[in-house]
């Protein structure tokens, strides 16, 4: 009798409440270090403007980051994940970003004037990337990202067609398995081939089978532990004169076909995430 009453009550009340124009108030709970990593103000509109292709607040999630691990990333390029992880990781857990491999008499122009654009990020501001440890990745001969078994994640971002190309895929994988802890997760987005797409085809095109990513992880004693569809690209058809770099952001093309390439998008992407068994 009791409850029925307290439940008329309670209707009683909303009906009033909802009667005067009042506004009930339901409160969500804080954002997460990850949400708030992701919404940083300090971000470049740039590189929010991928967030619809990029997907990073589930890409993260789904690799399992949080605030108080070690972290690398390989090969960065010009830091776009390094404005969420950076900030995430200040503090509480240690960023890694682990860069090219760059001579001047070895590695093409491109690739030297990207690693002195990400070397001024970092210059023009320390409180924001003043914690963040450098470190070089590559051939010939600079296979340590971080301590043996430092590591809680290491995470590539459309980075296995650029090594199959210089032939060293092979000793990459090996050594993201030798900087992980045992336990440790690899994550893996890159531009995803037809199945039956060969090696030639592959390296031409910048898109690469997830087969044969999963085949280098599992070579270099990783297990596949999931895979996800949180990057794919159904518009995709991956058949464009100038590969991957047809589409955006490269639009290699120029202006030709342009707004044709825009619409379909950025490329679709497999999400793979190893784990290094215990």
């Amino acid at each position: 009798m009791k409850t029925r009453l307290i439940l008329a009550l309670l209707a009683t009340s909303l009906t009033a409440a909802c009667a005067g124009n009042s506004v009930i108030k339901f409160f969500s709970p804080p954002p997460t270090p990850l949400e708030r990593a992701v919404d940083n103000p300090t971000r470049s509109t740039e590189f929010r403007a991928r967030d619809v292709y990029r997907h990073p607040l589930q890409t993260l999630k789904f690799f399992d980051v949080n605030a108080d691990m070690t972290v690398v990333e390989i090969w960065p390029g010009a830091g776009w994940y390094t404005e969420i992880l950076a900030p995430l990781l200040r503090g509480r857990g240690q960023y890694i970003a682990a860069g090219f491999v760059v001579s001047a008499e070895n590695s093409p122009r491109w690739r030297q004037d990207m690693a002195q654009d990400f070397a001024k990020k970092f210059a023009n501001s320390p409180e924001l990337y003043g914690h963040v440890q450098v470190t070089e990745l590559g051939a010939p001969d600079r296979w340590q990202m971080a301590p043996a078994g430092s590591a809680d994640r290491v995470l590539t971002f459309r980075n296995v067609h650029n090594w199959m190309t210089g032939g060293f895929e092979r000793e990459m994988f090996a050594a993201m398995f030798t900087a992980l802890k045992p336990g440790g997760v690899l994550g893996v987005v890159e531009h995803r081939a037809k199945p039956d797409a060969t090696l030639e085809q592959m390296k031409k095109s910048g898109y690469v089978t997830e087969a044969y990513v999963i085949q280098l992880a599992e070579n270099a004693g990783f297990k596949l532990q999931a895979k996800s569809e949180i990057n794919a690209n159904l518009k995709d058809s991956k058949d464009y004169p100038q590969g991957v770099w047809t589409l955006p952001p490269t639009l290699r093309l120029g202006e030709q076909d342009k707004q044709k390439y825009l619409d379909i998008g950025e490329s679709d992407r497999m999400t793979l995430k190893f784990v290094k068994p215990k």
